[in-house]
């Protein structure tokens, strides 16, 4: 190994050991600063919170804060599995000696990685849909459907994702140095086609979406969207109470294919008063422009991820530093898009407060709109039913939620709406 691979191993183990650290030590500020406060609700809710579900949400999120202890470390562990101890390389040649070289080969490469991981992954999400939540009552998923939604999973992402695939190595083999521009071009292309066809093809595969029934509701929300220069294909009800005890509400679609759902857990939740502040909300997002923006800036994110995969791609000590032999009389393509979709995260771990900052600042600006329209009261009153029956924590650890929390704290959030 040369000089310029062993440099970046060592930067690939260093950033793999401080983001591991990282995170252990904000998972554990977050369990001693909930668990100290467990039985105290904070007083600007001790009057509508009842002290049980303040204690339960509390244990909720201590229980997942260790859950994703675990999960991180044996994630860490799978990471170093597939690159420094060689089971990418050893995959990738056992295909090889298989199918010999050529797409197909490269195809089945990235088809086999997304298969084992997933495995890998399994008894991990099996664990945190049917034990962690079931014990907090919020799941509501039975093995069987749990199965189906994976086997449906699975085969739309192989009808949809192996042609982009393909494409995407076709690029990286036959369009030259610039490759990565074109692939980013159909990447984006993608993820905008699918942002159309979400709605109507692919989420009625897993979901139940029934028209709004109630008509004092709808004619309730189509006045609030026209005060709000709004226009949406239809009014959605999602049956989630098949699935979580979770409530939301959310627009999706793009463009004249924009439609609103709810979850059929929200209407039992919240009164007619709160269901527009929520929904107000949403618009507000649209209305500020947040959703443009955030489609902008994945734009920009992914170019200047396509033009770094370009040039790692081209580089030896890329493979050769993260385990990996790369062929010298064959495409490396396939090796260079999953080792990127491997190392990038902890590039871009120390990132995630910049992100969680935007976000929480969309999230201000969205309840600023939701006052313009409806009622603040209404808004703090949803907000307070959603955050007891979600088991959401009024009391993160401070340094934890401005690293994470792409939403504000409740106390943050609904002391600023209650000062507005």
């Amino acid at each position: 190994m040369d000089a310029a691979a062993l440099t970046f191993t060592a930067v690939f183990c260093a950033l793999l050991v401080l983001g591991l650290l990282a995170r252990t030590w904000l998972a554990s500020r977050q369990i001693r600063h909930v668990a100290r406060h467990r039985d105290q609700v904070p007083a600007p809710f001790d009057a509508t919170i009842p002290l049980e579900a303040h204690r339960k949400a509390a244990d909720y999120t201590i229980a997942k804060a260790r859950f994703g202890l675990l999960t991180t470390a044996f994630e860490a562990a799978v990471l170093v599995g597939w690159t420094l101890l060689g089971g990418l390389d050893a995959l990738n040649q056992a295909l090889f000696g298989l199918l010999g070289p050529g797409l197909w080969q490269q195809l089945a490469l990235i088809g086999a990685f997304a298969l084992i991981g997933g495995l890998i992954g399994l008894p991990f999400s099996w664990y945190a849909t049917f034990r962690l939540e079931e014990r907090f009552g919020f799941n509501k998923m039975t093995p069987g459907l749990g199965v189906a939604d994976g086997l449906k999973g699975t085969l739309v992402g192989l009808l949809i994702g192996t042609p982009v695939v393909a494409l995407v190595l076709w690029l990286m083999g036959s369009a030259g140095s610039t490759w990565w521009l074109w692939a980013w071009g159909v990447w984006m292309g993608f993820n905008l086609l699918a942002l159309v066809l979400y709605p109507t093809l692919i989420a009625p595969l897993f979901n139940k979406f029934e028209p709004l029934a109630d008509e004092q509701l709808k004619a309730r929300v189509n006045a609030l969207m026209a005060r709000c220069g709004f226009s949406a294909q239809g009014l959605f009800v999602m049956d989630g109470s098949k699935r979580s005890a979770h409530a939301n509400a959310y627009f999706t679609g793009f463009g004249a294919a924009k439609r609103v759902v709810f979850f059929d857990t929200l209407l039992q939740q919240l009164n007619a008063d709160e269901i527009d502040a929520v929904l107000a909300h949403e618009l507000g997002h649209y209305r500020r422009r947040h959703i443009l923006k955030r489609i902008a800036l994945l734009f920009a994110l992914s170019l200047l991820g396509f033009a770094a995969l370009g040039w790692a791609a081209s580089q030896a000590w890329f493979y050769s530093g993260l385990g990996v032999t790369p062929a010298m009389d064959a495409p490396n393509d396939a090796l260079a898009l999953i080792l990127f979709l491997l190392v990038a995260p902890l590039f871009t771990f120390f990132l995630s407060p910049l992100m969680a900052q935007v976000s929480r600042k969309h999230e201000f600006e969205a309840d600023a709109f939701a006052m313009e329209k409806t009622r603040g009261a209404d808004l703090a009153s949803a907000l307070l039913k959603l955050y007891q029956d979600n088991a959401s924590t009024l009391t993160p650890d401070p340094l934890y939620a401005r690293f994470y929390y792409s939403h504000p704290p409740a106390s943050e959030r609904l002391s600023r709406l209650q000062a507005t």
